[in-house]
């Protein structure tokens, strides 16, 4: 027998979702234009260290990236200031993804630079906060999540734009158990949504002298939503004549990836919130695991850059966080240095990483005592740096 007062009591909490979705499009409607540093007298770059391995490997990134920067922060133009608090205690402590004190602090950064968090889950003595990472992506508006992978002697130069804000993570924890036998969790798409992140991937390739930009969806089976993703990419390629644009599905895509005569041809990827993570981690481990991978996460007021895996508190607990490889902050610090502006500076640094993981690689990371601490690294880099 269908009980009817579940029916209507999931009908309700559906009703509040879509008023909530709703209000979200109209401010996304109200934004305004993309932030000009080089409009700004002073660029300040909010550190968070986040847990775990998280201050150990961020710090040294602020270190190589003090470094390049070192005549600008002298001068006044490059300010870092270093915000504490993101930890899993005092998040756990207020019960909340992001102390509101904390993110009073990140919001008077135009860019943060963040090292990993934690994410309690089932059976962490921690209380189920929700995710750091979500929560600034949501109150930030962070709705590029941006990752490159570069492994020049395979010929392999990927850059992936990630839609941030929707898709199947928008409301993953607002999905609702209809009954005791049925539960239904949304995907969540918008015009604005879907028209920005594309946008920002064709924008990127016409900055950056790239040919192709392509779309990764299930539009054939998953129709409404990634149907109106894959409609709104075909009608922008249409505004970028010169660029190539065509389409996956995600499951031939995670081949196409592994396929060597295939997977050089693809430049600029762009695709919903989940394929995204999946795509991402998949390409990560070309480059060597996800360890030595760094990311973006783009707005139009607000940029945030991290590394895309976890906080390792085991290391911690082994007393190993100093022999953290440091590498995905350092990677997350160079798409830093171009965001706003420092081209030049981000560049030699990817440069003096090639050196100092593929081409030379005098210093060896372990993640224990056989091998080099993150700071004898990042000396290592900055050496390498100071000779090219």
């Amino acid at each position: 027998m269908i009980a009817m007062d579940k029916i209507e009591a999931a009908k309700e909490r559906f009703g509040k979702l879509l008023e909530e979705q709703l209000l979200r499009v109209e401010e996304m409607k109200a934004q305004g234009d993309f932030i000009n540093y080089k409009e700004l007298d002073q660029i300040i770059v909010g550190v968070c260290g986040g847990d775990g391995i998280g201050p150990a490997i961020t710090g040294q990134a602020q270190r190589v990236l003090e470094y390049l920067l070192k005549d600008d922060i002298k001068s006044g133009k490059v300010l870092f200031k270093t915000i504490e608090g993101l930890t899993i205690e005092r998040r756990a402590e207020e019960n909340a993804a992001i102390p509101p004190a904390v993110l009073a602090e990140l919001k008077e950064c135009h860019v943060i630079l963040k090292g990993p968090t934690t994410t309690p889950r089932k059976g962490d003595p921690w209380p189920n906060v929700e995710s750091a990472n979500v929560a600034m992506r949501k109150e930030l508006d962070l709705f590029a999540n941006v990752r490159p992978v570069r492994i020049p002697e395979q010929g392999i130069d990927w850059t992936f734009y990630r839609e941030n804000t929707e898709g199947a993570y928008a409301v993953g924890s607002k999905g609702i158990h209809v009954s005791e036998d049925l539960g239904v969790d949304f995907t969540v798409v918008t015009s604005q949504g879907t028209e920005r992140i594309i946008r920002a991937a064709f924008e990127f390739a016409k900055a950056n002298g790239k040919t192709r930009v392509t779309a990764v969806t299930k539009a054939n089976i998953i129709k409404t939503t990634d149907g109106k993703f894959l409609d709104t990419f075909k009608e922008i390629a249409k505004e970028y004549p010169d660029i190539t644009a065509d389409d996956w599905y995600i499951d031939i895509m995670t081949a196409k990836l592994v396929d060597e005569k295939r997977r050089k041809d693809f430049q600029v990827v762009v695709l919903p919130n989940l394929y995204g993570d999946i795509i991402t981690d998949e390409a990560a481990e070309f480059q060597g695991g996800v360890g030595t991978a760094g990311s973006a996460n783009i707005g139009k007021r607000y940029a945030m850059f991290e590394a895309i895996h976890g906080s390792a508190p085991r290391m911690v607990q082994e007393g190993r966080d100093i022999y953290a490889d440091p590498c995905s902050m350092i990677r997350a610090g160079a798409m830093l240095l171009a965001h706003i502006g420092y081209t030049k500076e981000a560049d030699k640094l990817y440069h003096a990483l090639d050196i100092c993981t593929i081409t030379e690689k005098k210093v060896v990371l372990t993640g224990r005592d056989t091998g080099a601490t993150s700071a004898k690294f990042a000396d290592y880099l900055m050496e390498t740096i100071e000779n090219l």
